[in-house]
């Protein structure tokens, strides 16, 4: 694999974003800057990581060629590339490469190449699936939407980030996939919780169980990531209830637009809009088993 002369800057360096770039810098590649909202945040990293602490996307893209996103969600998105705003990416999208890493509706990721393209400038689709620990070793999956000329030119960068890189078509096409990889892992997530609250219910011992479940057909990637967490209330935050939330959300809505019931999904999103009421949407999805062990309803989980 040839080494990228792109030089790269990150604009949203939350839990994936910080780690993406340091597996990025770790490798070799020729980072410029990095900018969040969260300006202590991005100082830190870039004091870490040797590179310039934006105060504005534009700086960002100023000083890169290729600017990876990893944002929160539509509406942080649509502000980073506001196309009435000096500070935004657009002001610099002439020739430069945007990466948009986060789960976004698929309508927002087809805006926003229309704009960038308007402007000159490529973009793709670069919809993450793993963890923080994957971000930060290079071994996430990535599921990419956008013009091949845009995939060609990120693949070589995207290689560092990850193990398996799918182009899945045109703009917001990835993005309908990566919709419906999180909305049947946020249903796996509560149909797991309900059955280790019932288990516990019904005391059976939930270490035997989860054993049980690992060689039968309840067995599922969530066990592995989330069964144990869910038995010991350890929350910590890896993919928030909030995020699990508004990425069922996503699914739901191109249901909705389709004409079709999906009441397994819209009961899970009702799950964890429940934990958002109580104040928990910041704690790891795996918190909906707050909501099915009988001796925690109502009580606060332990964590951290």
């Amino acid at each position: 694999m040839t080494e990228p002369t792109e030089r790269i800057g990150f604009v949203g360096i939350g839990r994936m974003g910080a780690n993406m770039a340091r597996c990025l810098h770790e490798r070799g590649l020729h980072l410029t800057s990095v900018y969040d909202l969260h300006s202590a945040a991005a100082v830190d990293l870039a004091n870490e990581l040797r590179v310039y602490p934006a105060q504005t996307p534009a700086e960002v893209a100023d000083r890169s060629s290729v600017i990876i996103t990893v944002v929160s969600d539509d509406a942080a998105m649509r502000a980073i590339f506001s196309a009435t705003d000096q500070t935004s990416l657009f002001g610099n999208a002439r020739g430069r490469l945007f990466i948009n890493c986060a789960t976004l509706s698929p309508g927002t990721h087809q805006d926003i190449e229309g704009l960038v393209t308007e402007r000159r400038g490529l973009c793709l689709e670069a919809c993450m699936a793993g963890s923080i620990t994957q971000a930060r070793n290079g071994t996430l999956y990535l599921m990419c939407g956008g013009k091949p000329e845009a995939f060609a030119r990120a693949e070589t960068i995207l290689g560092r980030l990850a193990t398996t890189i799918r182009y899945i078509g045109p703009a917001g096409e990835a993005a309908k996939v990566k919709a419906l990889v999180n909305m049947v892992m946020n249903s796996n997530t509560a149909a797991l919780a309900e059955g280790l609250g019932l288990g516990a219910a019904l005391g059976i011992d939930l270490t035997l169980l989860r054993d049980v479940f690992s060689q039968t057909g309840a067995a599922s990637r969530v066990l592995e990531t989330d069964g144990e967490d869910m038995q010991q209330r350890a929350h910590d935050c890896y993919f928030s209830a909030a995020h699990a939330a508004k990425d069922s959300a996503i699914a739901l809505n191109l249901a909705k637009n389709l004409g079709l019931s999906l009441p397994v999904a819209e009961a899970t999103l009702a799950q964890y809009q429940r934990l958002i009421v109580q104040g928990k949407g910041d704690l790891d999805k795996s918190a909906v088993a707050e909501l099915t062990f009988v001796d925690r309803l109502g009580s606060a989980p332990t964590h951290g």
